[in-house]
């Protein structure tokens, strides 16, 4: 008799508890109401109609440009709907997000007046706040590698929702291989190449413009993302052959220890000054070195000219000595004499540094 009772009064309870519930919104922060109308959800059973309030958080939806060494605000304000009668504390947190989108690096952390920032942005970020509900980040210095996507996320304790800022940098993109030959490099050497003449290893998207801009170059070179790709704009049997469109070269992921190639580089504007040393002789390695110390100035590294070339037209039918122990000579506005007819950076390659040649220096402002 016992379990039968207990049954029945247990039935009855749930049956009293649904019938509660069903005439009161539940409440987490949102509200919910239930509706049976048969006659407005075409049969569908139940409908449950959203009656609460919303987080919204606001960034760009295109890329902002910067340039190394300025300083760029990235927009981020937040709203609710329907509007709160009275505010909610809530937390911001900015991270910048690694090339493939799977990692997050903590960039700054506030609540309320206290704010913390983390690793190479310490002392180079600060929120802008001067709109209701706005949490800007503001990024004073550029550097390189400050390019990429940022998360703007709100956490008020009932909801966490963010936003996506794009930070692009003006730049130019050049394909660069050591001494030592074509397709030496394996990912780590090149990347660290590429930082050893003041640049960084390019991304996908800053090859792309690169290529749009004109860009064409049949080696294939490393990217941020750990593939291999090259851009052409004139198909060419050498280079993937004449029948494939215009485009950038797909080798995939390589491996990112055993696999060699050449590397991309991406280098922004200038804090210095790129020159052709006057000099009265032909120099070998040692001697452009020196002399450029002399004149209180460093040999150019390879990133360092191809940024005063791209940013003040740096033009120059000389050849000369850089850091690495290359070559070349920047021209902006093509003539005879002084190579082909596009603008570019012109290479003579690593030639032995017993040859003379002149020499590019580089000071700091």
């Amino acid at each position: 008799m016992y379990w039968p009772t207990m049954l029945a009064v247990g039935t009855a309870l749930v049956l009293q508890l649904a019938s509660t519930c069903s005439a009161l919104p539940f409440y987490n922060g949102f509200y919910y109401d239930h509706i049976l109308n048969n006659s407005t959800n075409h049969g569908n059973g139940d409908v449950i109609q959203f009656n609460g309030v919303k987080l919204v958080v606001d960034t760009p939806e295109i890329a902002l440009f910067g340039y190394r060494g300025g300083n760029i605000t990235l927009p981020c304000t937040f709203h609710y709907e329907p509007k709160l009668e009275s505010p909610r504390r809530f937390r911001v947190k900015w991270s910048k997000l690694h090339e493939d989108n799977t990692k997050e690096r903590d960039v700054l952390v506030a609540i309320g007046l206290r704010h913390r920032s983390f690793g190479v942005y310490k002392g180079r970020v600060h929120l802008h706040q001067n709109l209701p509900n706005e949490v800007s980040l503001v990024i004073s210095d550029l550097r390189l590698e400050d390019y990429g996507k940022y998360k703007c996320e709100i956490i008020d304790g009932l909801e966490d929702e963010s936003g996506i800022v794009e930070l692009e940098l003006r730049g130019v993109v050049f394909p660069y291989q050591p001494h030592h030959g074509r397709y030496q490099l394996n990912f780590h050497d090149a990347k660290k190449a590429c930082e050893e003449q003041d640049s960084v290893m390019a991304s996908f998207d800053q090859l792309f413009r690169a290529w749009g801009d004109g860009l064409d170059w049949c080696n294939a070179g490393w990217l941020l993302d750990g593939t291999v790709q090259y851009p052409i704009t004139l198909p060419r049997e050498a280079c993937g052959g004449k029948e494939i469109a215009p485009g950038v070269r797909n080798y995939g992921e390589r491996h990112k220890h055993l696999h060699r190639y050449d590397a991309f580089c991406f280098s922004s504007s200038l804090q210095g000054k790129v020159y052709y040393l006057e000099h009265p002789d032909k120099l070998d390695y040692a001697e452009g070195k020196s002399a450029c110390q002399q004149d209180g100035a460093e040999m150019a590294k390879v990133g360092q000219l191809f940024a005063a070339w791209k940013f003040i037209n740096l033009d120059r039918c000389d050849a000369g000595w850089l850091d690495d122990g290359s070559v070349r000579y920047p021209i902006a506005f093509p003539r005879p004499n002084c190579g082909p007819p596009e603008p570019g950076v012109r290479s003579f390659g690593f030639p032995g540094k017993h040859k003379k040649f002149g020499v590019f220096c580089y000071k700091m402002s």
